[in-house]
């Protein structure tokens, strides 16, 4: 289903097609049928390499290399893992019985869930649609797969791939806007797995909540980031320009905002400016930097910026704004009053902030929703550790910036704002799969205390309670 403009009825029909295959699918969907899917799905991958880069340079301009390294690896990465591990993860797991369940024997099996949906959005629209879509089907479910409307290119590309690829039982992709979503949210899924803005983030939890589906939301924040006294300067340097203007800033753990030690701050700024230069050159215009997705957002990160200058920041380095190109901007004395300050940037402006108490950093974390990335710098073990201690986000970065979310054995998710559980690897797949407790009896003595409660079963009840309590 890749008509954009698809009805509300088309969209229940889709959704019915998947679920009246639910009993079916937990019979014939095992392991070799979904490693077979998943071979499927890397086979397409690759074999669409040159359009997903030119859909993603057609969406936003973004450099093959990028797409390359953020879009293509990163999801051959999981597929490969995901299918590697798989027979292992799907195993049931046998447990100790406790001395109440003495004579009996228990294991948990992973079963799908069901029929999900998945609603990505449109910074890493690729990446973001297929990755959920590579545990969703190693746990056994058939999806709906609803790309962004922002990013016409890729969403249309998607469709393409994926029904190219598998039946629509059991992968069907929805194309539109906002209504479209509306539509899917008011269908009971057994799973939404949804990437987006915290105030979106709401809206479908209050969907799922209808019909109480479990959900997985990815969401964001504005990810703070410590350059501290004992930073290797030319390395942070190295990966905050990484970080935060890869993809022109569109991302959700890029650092939002950099708080750098007086006694560095000078050194580190210059290390930053060269390394940005070096990168991008001076303006807007690298073809190694990516747009602004459409020119709504591009005049929000203006307005942003127009707004502090004219509340008393001012620019130490200005990238440039030409349309939906922007270049890497930084811009310092941010003061609460300021849009900046509250709102996250999403784009390629870096507030800097300099500070002399670690303590007062760590106040001002502390005092602000819970980002989804944190990010460290610092050759002392203690102050890392300090920070992280005294702290609470999605993920933590320790001299270096982003590349948390590529490592298929850690969980990537956030905490209350900035997300509910987790995706990638062997967590993806438990997001996806509801734990089946299975308790079989072999001898269980406790018929021996059911009722009548007679004389003898309360002096037996009386030992259990002195030996278990």
């Amino acid at each position: 289903m890749s008509d954009p403009h698809s009805s509300s009825s088309a969209i229940a029909a889709a959704f019915e097609g998947q679920k009246s295959g639910v009993a079916d699918r937990r019979q014939r969907f095992g392991l070799t049928e979904r490693r077979h899917a998943l071979s499927k799905l890397a086979d397409a991958v690759r074999q669409n390499e040159a359009a997903i880069v030119a859909a993603l340079a057609e969406d936003f301009g973004k450099p093959e290399t990028e797409v390359i390294l953020t879009e293509i690896l990163p999801l051959l990465q999981e597929i490969k893992h995901t299918s590697r591990n798989l027979g292992r993860w799907m195993r049931a797991k046998h447990v100790t019985p406790t001395l109440a369940t003495f004579g009996t024997s228990a294991r948990i099996r992973s079963e799908a869930r069901g029929v999900c949906l998945i609603i990505a959005p449109w910074n890493y629209p690729f990446i973001l649609a297929l990755g959920p879509l590579v545990s969703c089907l190693a746990a056994g479910n058939s999806a709906i797969v609803k790309p962004s409307e922002m990013t016409p290119a890729t969403s249309s590309l998607i469709a393409r791939i994926l029904e190219e690829t598998f039946s629509p039982d059991l992968v069907t992709v929805i194309e539109g806007g906002v209504d479209a979503s509306e539509a899917l949210l008011e269908l009971p899924f057994d799973h939404i797995f949804f990437t987006g803005s915290p105030a979106v983030g709401k809206i479908v939890m209050r969907a799922a909540a209808k019909v109480l589906a479990s959900v997985t939301l990815e969401l964001g924040g504005k990810s703070p980031t410590i350059i501290g006294p004992q930073a290797d300067l030319e390395r942070a340097a190295d990966w905050v320009m990484f970080g935060k203007f890869s993809n022109a800033g569109q991302t959700c753990i890029a650092p939002d905002h950099l708080f750098v030690h007086d006694t560095v701050k000078e050194r580190f700024l210059g290390k930053l400016r060269d390394r940005i230069a070096k990168a991008y050159g001076d303006g807007s215009g690298s073809g190694d930097l990516a747009r602004i997705v459409n020119a709504r957002h591009a005049s929000r990160l203006s307005g942003l910026i127009d707004d502090a200058l004219a509340k008393g920041a001012h620019l130490i380095r200005d990238g440039g704004r030409d349309g939906t190109r922007m270049g890497p901007t930084l811009i310092e004395s941010i003061t609460p009053e300021m849009a900046i300050d509250g709102e996250e940037i999403f784009g390629p402006v870096l507030p800097i902030i300099p500070y002399d108490d670690l303590d007062d950093v760590i106040a001002r974390i502390n005092s602000r929703p819970k980002p989804l990335a944190l990010y460290v710098f610092d050759g002392d073990r203690g102050r890392v550790d300090r920070v992280i201690s005294s702290t609470s986000s999605g993920s933590v970065g320790v001299n270096l910036t982003l590349i948390q979310f590529s490592h298929s054995k850690l969980p990537f998710g956030g905490v209350n704002t900035s997300g509910i559980g987790a995706a990638h690897g062997h967590h993806g797949f438990r997001a996806f799969s509801h734990e089946r407790a299975i308790l079989t009896n072999r001898f269980s003595p406790l018929p021996m205390i059911f009722p009548p409660y007679s004389k003898r079963v309360r002096q037996l009840i009386g030992a259990i309670k002195r030996i278990v309590g």
